[in-house]
């Protein structure tokens, strides 16, 4: 039987919905009205797991604020079974949004309400992104004793979604910036009856009749900005209390309160001071603060932002191709391996695909921050999120959408706001323990006042509640460390771990891998030997003509120094495995191998082959009777390795090189690049060794390696580095991923950090310094109520603004 609907009532919970509201859910093709956000929400989630059913069966409305204790029949249609919360066997996770944020107090109310709940395994709370990360049990819990749980505190939550996420924060923007126009408003107009009774009262002009008419005037602007302005400091307030903790929005509440009241009660009465000016002012300069820190906390992770409205939504299929080129829109999540889709220039790619026909420029700067657009031609590998930027492209997709290199970026992301720094945990404690301590002592400095001067005692409290800053003091890592985030992914550095910046800042010891880090990791020619009278330029033609159609590194190599097309075509190719390569070019047979296959035909070798190769690979051409040439390739270092080895030296930090190529190979790179240390011929094994080794010294270790063969050392280092391509996302095993492929990416890391350190220190030092300096003066009635309102906000400004120096690069 279903609940009977009442015209006015809201569709969810039954209650009345509010004159000329605008929040409307479409359940089974039918537009139905709520009562308020939070039905909203959570209808919509209920239409969009496929669950509208509930409402066609149930027999009740659900469950509403007039018993609040009860666990919504709604919340409990998520379950562990569901795909989106899987991990393994034994436990479960998900990233949720959560609606209300409002400071770092929100955070910490969170996150300890639900580690107290059965079975919660992890809980973080990112304030930059709003997303909450959760790790749970799946015996001792269930995805709706979260979402209760989150609820019961005042706060409603549901499984991340970015679109409606995005709808979220511009509407809370929204409302925000109507609550800051009301509040400005009142506040002027107060100031307007105030003012005038501040001067007139002075002289004497001003009769009591007059005051009592100003004064209500007053109390009458004022409950706009009371009633309406300030609830997100009382919701807060009365969530932290509702669980029994102190949030930051408890002495925030209590001054505001503390000032209205005061002026009530003086304006009944007529006798004491009304403080109307400095209530209006204080709502109107903290929410102020609170819209600025809104806005930092978005350009903070803009760069999330553009990640997660990257994932294209929908593609174009073409199931008939190649017969019928006809194309149907479909979702993005329905691709399946094998399909092919046509990509129009301007358009994002689904997925993971190769191209069967075209060729174009990709813009790939979301994935690995170049902003140079890349060629890509027939048969070339594309990445998922990647940008056609010219022409249109027929692909056949490699992997479904949800395991494309932009979502596996995401699923990295996830993991990257999933925790906090020693640091900022260390801020997080301070700021609880601050509230409880302020608010003895604005009890202890309001019992002073009572026996030495009782006409001070009401206003010197309320300064004491108003002038301190607990919030400057919460938002002084997290807001520093968002925007160094978002800076550096900004520049294809992915801060998978919290700790990285505070670590490599600290960090005694940077270890590097050789192949693929301080080198390219593919052989390059260095040098040519004539060996015969045919030139340089010949030759090299002449083995491009031969390597042309093979796949193997050194004939990459080749292919690469010639530059262009080789000139003639070899034809009666052979090639023998391990040894070489023989055919024909304008009719002459050539051999490009090793000594011994090309002696086979060109004859004894002149003198001895390993001289001057130095740790270089050999690749010798030859033709009947004659020795013509000796390539020598190597694996080249990378351009910005010298850079980055000798910031490190200057910084004070000691160098290391650890390898698996020969001894002899590795020596000398390290003498070529100053770094003392270096140890060849290393099995991953020992490479882990050798840093457990360093570490049982004391010393905190930075590992930079490829992200795969050191999957081992990567996960022991303090610190770590992986360099990765878009394709090797999901193998890393470091704490940071150098989307960028670029070794100059971990000196600009190291810069970062540094940067962020000092203006971390530099926000903690002057929230500090700020309410050691204000809250006395406050105490000793050396400042007002309106000053102490100043005060706070310039202090959350401050702070913030600081922070943001860091998204600049």
């Amino acid at each position: 039987m279903n609940a009977v609907l009442q015209p006015s009532a809201c569709f969810h919970c039954g209650l009345p919905v509010p004159a000329g509201s605008s929040w409307l859910v479409t359940i089974d093709e039918v537009p139905r009205a709520m009562c308020c956000p939070g039905c909203e929400a959570v209808a919509q989630t209920i239409v969009d797991i496929g669950q509208s059913a509930y409402y066609r069966e149930r027999d009740e409305y659900a469950v509403n604020a007039a018993d609040a204790t009860m666990v919504p029949p709604e919340l409990r249609l998520y379950s562990n079974d569901d795909a989106q919360f899987a991990r393994d066997a034994s436990s479960c996770e998900a990233t949720l949004s959560v609606e209300g944020i409002r400071c770092a107090a929100c955070v910490w109310l969170i996150e300890r309400q639900l580690t107290r709940l059965p079975g919660v395994q992890a809980a973080s709370l990112n304030v930059a992104t709003e997303r909450l990360y959760v790790r749970w049990s799946r015996a001792e819990c269930e995805p709706g004793d979260i979402l209760q749980a989150v609820r019961q505190v005042g706060y409603t939550a549901y499984p991340y979604d970015a679109v409606r996420h995005g709808e979220r924060l511009q509407k809370a923007s929204k409302t925000l910036g109507r609550q800051l126009f009301v509040a400005g408003l009142s506040m002027m107009q107060v100031m307007m009856y105030v003012a005038p009774s501040y001067l007139a009262a002075e002289d004497g002009t001003l009769d009591n009749n007059m005051a009592s008419l100003m004064r209500w005037a007053s109390l009458l602007l004022t409950l706009p900005a009371v009633c309406y302005s300030a609830m997100p400091f009382f919701q807060g307030a009365w969530a932290s209390l509702r669980a029994r903790t102190l949030g930051m929005d408890v002495p925030v509440a209590l001054g505001i309160l503390a000032a209205f009241f005061g002026s009530v009660v003086a304006t009944f009465t007529g006798r004491g001071e009304v403080y109307y000016d400095s209530a209006t002012m204080f709502i109107f300069l903290l929410l102020c603060s609170r819209y600025f820190e809104l806005q930092a906390r978005r350009k903070a992770a803009s760069a999330l932002e553009r990640l997660q409205h990257a994932l294209p939504a929908s593609a174009s299929l073409m199931a008939g191709f190649p017969d019928n080129r006809a194309t149907t829109l479909v979702p993005a999540g329905s691709l399946a391996v094998g399909d092919v889709i046509l990509v129009k220039p301007g358009e994002a790619i689904a997925a993971d695909s190769v191209i069967v026909e075209g060729t174009s420029a990709l813009d790939l700067s979301l994935l690995t921050g170049e902003s140079a657009a890349q060629r890509r031609k027939t048969g070339e590998r594309v990445p998922g999120g990647a940008i056609n930027a010219s022409a249109a492209l027929i692909l056949r997709v490699l992997k479904p959408a949800r395991e494309s290199t932009l979502s596996d970026l995401l699923k990295l992301i996830e993991r990257a706001g999933s925790g906090k720094p020693q640091i900022a945990q260390w801020a997080d404690k301070v700021a609880a323990w601050f509230v409880l301590g302020l608010l003895l002592f604005a009890i202890a400095v309001f019992a002073f006042w009572s026996w030495h001067d009782p006409a001070q005692a009401w206003p010197v409290a309320i300064a004491v509640l108003v002038v301190s800053c607990p919030c400057a003091l919460s938002l002084a890592t997290p807001t520093a460390l968002a925007a160094a985030t978002d800076s550096l992914l900004r520049r294809g550095v992915l801060i998978v771990q919290p700790h990285v910046l505070e670590t490599l800042h600290r960090a005694t010891h940077i270890v590097f891998d050789k192949t693929g880090t301080l080198t390219l990791g593919r052989p390059v020619l260095k040098q040519i030997e004539s060996l015969g009278s045919l030139s340089d330029d010949d030759c090299l033609q002449v083995a491009a003509a031969l390597e042309a159609g093979s796949a193997h590194p050194l004939a990459q190599a080749i292919l690469d120094a010639a530059k262009e097309q080789p000139r003639a075509h070899a034809q009666q190719l052979q090639e023998v495995q391990g040894q070489g390569l023989e055919g024909s070019v304008d009719g002459v047979r050539y051999r490009l191998g090793n000594a011994a296959f090309v002696a086979a035909i060109a004859g004894p070798p002149l003198g001895d082959t390993a001289v001057g190769m130095q740790g270089m690979t050999p690749l010798y051409l030859g033709t009947q009777g004659r020795w013509l040439t000796r390539f020598l390739l190597s694996d080249a270092l990378r351009p910005e390795a010298r850079d980055v080895v000798a910031y490190f030296h200057r910084r004070g930090k000691q160098v290391v090189l650890l390898s698996g190529d020969q001894e002899a190979l590795t020596q000398s790179v390290a003498a070529e690049l100053g770094i003392a240390t270096a140890c060849g011929e290393c099995l991953p094994d020992e490479k882990l060794d050798f840093v457990q080794q360093l570490q049982a010294t004391g010393a905190v270790v930075a590992m930079v390696g490829d992200g795969i063969n050191d999957a081992a050392v990567l996960s022991g280092a303090d610190v770590s580095f992986a360099m990765g391509s878009g394709a090797a996302l999901a193998q890393a095993h470091a704490d940071t991923v150098l989307l960028s492929n670029q070794l100059v990416s971990v000196l600009d890391t190291a810069k970062t950090a540094a940067r962020s350190m000092r203006i971390i220190r530099e926000n903690l030092g002057w929230a500090t310094l700020y309410n050691l300096t204000a809250i006395p003066a406050a105490a000793l009635g050396f400042l007002n109520p309106w000053l102490s309102g100043v005060g706070m906000a310039a202090s959350s400004a401050v702070v913030i603004a600081n922070a943001l120096r860091l998204r600049k690069v």
